[in-house]
Parts: structure tokens; C-alpha cells; sequence
């Protein structure tokens, strides 16, 4: 195998690597939200909504990196 296959081979793996840690990370979040967050209805304040809303704001940075939108966009 030539020295740049291997850079190739190299690179799909740790890219392949990446993509399943990100994949875990979008299920564990789909079923913490699922779950409501881990909150009952008579339970909700402020505080709860804080939290969701940092967590929005930082998936929208992400989202909008991935599909070139927000301040990201082309």
C-alpha cells in the first residue's frame, strides 16, 4: 500500500470513528429529550428553561456550521 492509501485508510477510520461518536451522542440526546429532560410537567421553572435554551443555542452553532446557515452562511 502506497504512503498515501495509508494516509487515506488512516483518515476514513478516524473519520468513521468521529461520525459514531457523534452518532451516540445524537441518540443519547434524543432520548434524554424523549424523556423531557429528565423533568416532570409540575416540576418545570425557569431554571429548566435556561438550560434547554443554552443547549439550543449551542446545537444551532453546530447546526448552523453543518448546513452553512446563521452566521455561518455562505
Amino acid at each position: 500500500m502506497t504512503r498515501c492509501a495509508t494516509e487515506n485508510t488512516k483518515a476514513l477510520d478516524a473519520f468513521i470513528a468521529a461520525n459514531s461518536e457523534i452518532d451516540a451522542m445524537l441518540e443519547r440526546l434524543a432520548a434524554l429529550s424523549a424523556d423531557h429532560f429528565e423533568t416532570h410537567p409540575d416540576e418545570i421553572n425557569w431554571s429548566h428553561v435556561g438550560t434547554l435554551n443554552h443547549y439550543s443555542a449551542k446545537l444551532r452553532e453546530i447546526t448552523d456550521m453543518a448546513f452553512n446557515e446563521g452566521e455561518h452562511a455562505e
